[in-house]
């Protein structure tokens, strides 16, 4: 019993909580959130259970913290001198590509907005927000265009992504049937729809989202005066 007792101590000495969040990430991104369970994770690290809660208390602090890991890399002090519409465009890619690397993050985020994740995106965006000299009483709204576009269209890039590799397919391939699919509506009912068809296949989709983002960036301008 005694014997027992020290090789488990032994095991919790010997893994660290930044190791269980690391084997964490690579299963999220190999098989999504439901690939993470403490019985994968616990064959992934060789060790038992109990070694594993020693560290984290549940799956939700387990993916919490995955996130977090993702936000805290994506998230970075400006260089001195940084405007903050600059600064902007460059989180909001930052988070683009974060969330296109690791597609579970846009829904981990939206499902504990109270978390430290969360948290980190409100006050990098907040701050700039006041630095742009947004007045007091929108900076919350202003706040929420920008969050809501940045996890509205790279949740949604992720999903593309997701539908193209359950369905066997690339992206190409995948927007293709799309565009194919659209080009064959009623001219009527969807002449807008129709006429974006063949450009959908090669858009860029950051290049497209920095569009859009400038756009927000513009009409916070406009709307105060800069």
């Amino acid at each position: 019993m005694v014997k027992k007792t020290h090789g488990t101590q032994r095991q919790k000495d010997s893994l660290s909580r930044e190791r269980i969040i690391e084997v964490s990430i690579e299963i999220l991104d190999e098989s999504g959130e439901s690939g993470l369970t403490f019985r994968a994770l616990s064959q992934r690290l060789e060790t038992g259970p109990g070694a594993i809660y020693w560290h984290i208390d549940n799956r939700s602090a387990l993916l919490t913290a995955a996130c977090d890991t993702i936000i805290a890399g994506t998230v970075s002090l400006p260089p001195a001198g940084a405007k903050p519409a600059a600064t902007i465009r460059t989180f909001a890619l930052g988070m683009f590509d974060a969330i296109d690397a690791h597609p579970w993050v846009g829904a981990a985020l939206t499902r504990a907005p109270w978390e430290l994740p969360m948290v980190r995106v409100l006050e990098c965006l907040g701050q700039q927000v006041r630095a742009l000299r947004v007045p007091a009483k929108a900076q919350w709204a202003t706040v929420s265009a920008l969050l809501h576009y940045i996890l509205g269209v790279g949740g949604q890039n992720a999903a593309n992504t997701h539908i193209a590799l359950t369905q066997g397919t690339d992206r190409t391939d995948f927007l293709e049937d799309v565009a194919t699919a659209w080009s064959q509506l009623d001219a009527n009912d969807y002449p807008f729809t129709r006429s974006i068809a063949a450009k959908l296949s090669a858009h860029d989709d950051r290049a497209d989202f920095l569009a859009g983002i400038d756009l927000i960036l513009r009409g916070i301008e406009s709307m105060h005066g800069r």
